[in-house]
């Protein structure tokens, strides 16, 4: 017969070791390492048998696939992220820092949901009852199909499931809910990941939407086991700083839809909206062009976002130049600004260069290397870049220009929003009706570009 034997398995990268440790030994991280149990083979040899499943396997074309189909919460942005809704059975997974506006946006779900005529629990172990119908009132977000309780007990949790029996459930937060089945204190590892197995078989059991609000740490990733993200269907993050009311929901992970899709809204004191249009939160309207500025057209996931880059070049420093960034990677505008001077002749390595971008937005997209070059260009010639025209593509060491990714959705979103000529690297054959696209080869065929299109704005 088989003996059972206990080994020692790290959560996060599954490190098996012969006795309990507080620290992982392979990967460094503390408390994640628990016991498990093995059978070990008597004599060498393996004992298997096969057990009578509790249903049988079905053809895959029996299924009804009308059961598993999105339900519309209401919210347009949410629903972009998730692919067209919840999907009933499923657990999603909402993090984010505190203060961010989780429970103000699942709130709105629950009664979105509520008024629709469907049934929705709100269930939370942070705050009381009574506080979360003030921010009900201030949000305008009671109904009476919107079911709320205070409660942190799995089991007691899992009884106003069973007793309301509604269609999507919002749980604030996982880590705040404890079981009496497992080890461990509240939020600790052993608990998140036992709470949530018990979270997701009542979901895929039931068939009730479930959303869970996760915890964050201080680097931002999802608090507890990694196995967490793996147990649930999907994975959003909100963001969004506290300087600015604007936040963002991002897919990290869905079984039912894109990965990759970013949601926008802003956060106001009497609650958030969709902002279906983002574009103009990240440009500085002015009456007429100005020098050292250039528009981009950046990919956020799938979505086209508008954005600006703003320079200015200061007088040339007596000692060590300075580099001020805000939106842009640091490492990169350095990068842009010796391709400047060394690729285009433009003698900017000596002066102070200070960058940033309108609106809190970051561009992490290699496609709005041209618009920082074209905007630092612009700043030390003194010269505008029309207000009609936008930079997209990438500054290679050697001066040239290449293509990105998406450059059909980025020209469609300049010309929809009104933009008449872009400069691109050659290459580029879908353009859309009323944008002209102006090729350059390298960085100097771009400068040229620029005193040409401002030559002729300036007569026009």
């Amino acid at each position: 017969m088989a003996k059972a034997r206990s080994q020692y398995r790290c959560s996060e990268c599954h490190h098996v070791t012969a006795k309990w440790v507080g620290r992982c030994s392979d990967c460094g991280t503390w408390g994640t390492v628990d016991e498990v149990a093995v059978l070990s083979a008597v004599n060498g040899s393996a004992i298997r048998r096969a057990v009578a499943p509790t249903s049988p396997a079905v053809p895959i074309s029996s299924i009804d696939p009308g059961r598993t189909r999105h339900i519309h919460t209401g919210i347009t942005e949410l629903d972009r992220v998730l692919g067209g809704g919840v999907v009933p059975g499923s657990v999603t997974l909402l993090a984010g820092d505190p203060g961010v506006g989780k429970s103000t946006l699942l709130l709105e779900v629950a009664h979105r949901w509520a008024a629709s005529g469907k049934r929705s629990l709100y269930l939370s172990g942070e705050e009381s009852a009574g506080q979360i119908r003030m921010r009900a009132e201030r949000t305008g977000c009671t109904h009476d199909e919107l079911y709320l309780a205070a409660e942190s007990d799995l089991q007691i949790v899992l009884g106003h499931i069973d007793e309301v029996r509604p269609g999507l459930v919002v749980v604030d937060s996982v880590q705040t809910m404890s079981t009496t089945e497992a080890e461990g204190v509240t939020g600790g590892v052993t608990q998140v990941r036992a709470v949530t197995t018990a979270l997701t078989m009542a979901a895929k059991t039931s068939g009730v939407a479930m959303i869970l609000v996760g915890h964050v740490t201080k680097d931002g990733a999802i608090a507890g086991p990694r196995s967490l993200e793996h147990l649930v269907d999907v994975v959003l993050h909100f963001e969004g700083d506290r300087q600015s009311s604007l936040r963002m929901v991002r897919g990290v992970k869905n079984r039912f839809g894109a990965a990759d899709e970013v949601g926008c809204f802003l956060l106001h004191d009497n609650g958030i909206e969709c902002v279906s249009d983002p574009s103009g939160l990240f440009r500085d309207q002015r009456p007429k062009p100005v020098s050292g500025t250039a528009v981009t057209v950046a990919l956020d996931g799938k979505r086209p976002l508008i954005g600006e880059v703003q320079a200015l070049i200061g007088s040339p420093a007596s000692g060590s130049p300075r580099r001020a960034v805000s939106g842009i990677d640091s490492s990169r505008a350095a990068m842009i600004t010796a391709v400047l001077e060394k690729r285009a002749t433009l003698p900017v390595g000596a002066n102070d260069i200070y960058l940033s971008t309108v609106g809190g937005m970051r561009l992490t997209d290699p496609s709005a290397d041209l618009a920082v070059a074209l905007a630092i260009a612009s700043s030390c010639m003194d010269l505008p870049m029309p207000a009609a025209a936008v930079a997209i593509g990438e500054v290679g060491l050697a001066g040239d220009l290449r293509r990105v990714t998406g450059m059909d959705r980025r020209l469609a979103e300049a010309a929809r929003l009104g933009f008449t000529s872009a400069v691109v690297p050659p290459g580029v054959s879908a353009v859309p009706a009323g944008l002209r696209a102006i090729p350059a080869d390298d960085i100097g065929s771009a400068l040229r570009v620029l005193r040409e299109i401002a030559q002729n704005n300036g007569r026009s």
